[in-house]
């Protein structure tokens, strides 16, 4: 581990001193935590981290080092990290690299030795807010805070969705029960389309730019909007394009997709004072009754008080009662607010892809 020194400075003036790991340049963002005990590297590689400085709340990282097999995306997309321990020492058996040469590699800067119970009180009392982790002096810090742009001002679907439209892995062999799902990338995690791969779709990822009639010229048998980073309302041409898919083709929203599908329905959504980001968040599935245990990434929400008449909720957070599903009441459109191909997290909710594909073939589930 590096013994270089530096600084977790945070938008309220307070700042820890700590140990670098990783790149050495300086990184801003949007400074949020992460109750998840294990997955430190499918967090930093998701894209729904992008332009955010990732508090872990579990005390040990870097104890397993960096598996080739488990990132969420080709490269790192959160903006730095915060650890209370690092482990110098990695053995398990399909580690290929520490946690520090990783970040190295990848450009990405992090801070250990920092108190990040303190930090994770601070940021459930007084919301998320922005920082910086930096090598330089407190005042050199503070300038470049204050000259880092707000986290809700930027469009980062466009700087994390593929450039260009492509196939995963390859095609199965074509049946007449083989379904092309198009996934429109807005910030997609692998897991999905690995989880698509095994129940024998066929799959083609298209950026988040390609208008309604790409996508439909694709001739999809269903359309998934993935999660992504960043507000929602930012992003209306997305809406739009939304709306108008939903209209033609079964399509399932995950976490951002939930979003962009409640707007297109006309629902309103909200910032979060310090967002769902973990892996044990309890979901209740209203139509079933059953509690699941859920992977969680956003900070934002769709708002109860704008909810159209066209939707229905499906299924409700039973830490804050925000809403976590909705079905469209007559078309065969679905979404949930959570992780339903986890990574990290409890795999229990797979279960949201077959409901998806059941309706696609409209089978009962």
């Amino acid at each position: 581990m590096s013994n270089n020194q530096g600084l977790l400075i945070l938008e309220d003036g307070s700042s820890y001193r700590g140990d670098l790991i990783g790149s050495m340049n300086s990184a801003a963002g949007e400074v949020v935590f992460v109750t998840a005990m294990t997955g430190y590297q499918e967090v930093l590689t998701d894209p729904s981290y992008a332009g955010q400085i990732v508090v872990f709340t579990y005390p040990l990282i870097g104890n397993y080092g960096i598996n080739e097999q488990l990132s969420e995306s080709v490269h790192v997309q959160a903006a730095g990290c915060v650890i209370r321990n690092y482990s110098t020492e990695n053995t398990h058996r399909q580690s290929k690299s520490s946690l520090d040469v990783y970040m190295a590699e990848q450009d990405l800067i992090g801070i250990t030795g920092i108190d990040t119970r303190a930090i994770t009180r601070k940021l459930r009392s007084l919301g998320v807010m922005k920082g910086v982790i930096v090598k330089t002096d407190l005042q050199e810090g503070l300038i470049h805070l204050r000259e880092s742009p707000e986290y809700g001002s930027i469009n980062y679907v466009s700087r994390v969705s593929a450039g260009k439209e492509y196939e995963w892995d390859h095609k199965p062999e074509s049946t007449k029960n083989t379904l092309r799902i198009v996934v429109h990338d807005c910030g997609l995690k692998f897991n999905i389309l690995r989880i698509l791969k095994n129940r024998g779709c066929e799959i083609i990822v298209v950026p988040n730019s390609y208008s309604t009639a790409e996508i439909l010229n694709l001739k999809p048998d269903g359309v998934i909007i993935s999660p992504g980073p960043g507000d929602p309302s930012l992003l209306s041409e997305s809406v739009e394009s939304v709306r108008q898919i939903a209209l033609k083709v079964p399509t399932l929203g995950i976490c951002l997709g939930h979003q962009l599908i409640a707007r297109a329905f006309g629902a309103q959504t909200f910032k979060m004072k310090f967002g769902h980001r973990g892996a044990n968040h309890p979901v209740k599935d209203l139509r079933s009754g059953k509690v699941y245990i859920t992977a969680q990434n956003h900070g934002y929400a769709v708002d109860r008080i704008s909810f159209p008449g066209d939707l229905l909720i499906t299924h409700v957070n039973l830490n804050d009662d925000t809403v976590e599903g909705i079905r469209h009441r007559e078309l065969p459109v679905m979404s949930i607010q959570y992780h339903s191909e986890a990574s990290p997290g409890p795999r229990d909710n797979e279960y949201i892809f077959d409901e998806f594909l059941a309706l696609i073939r409209k089978e009962e589930v």
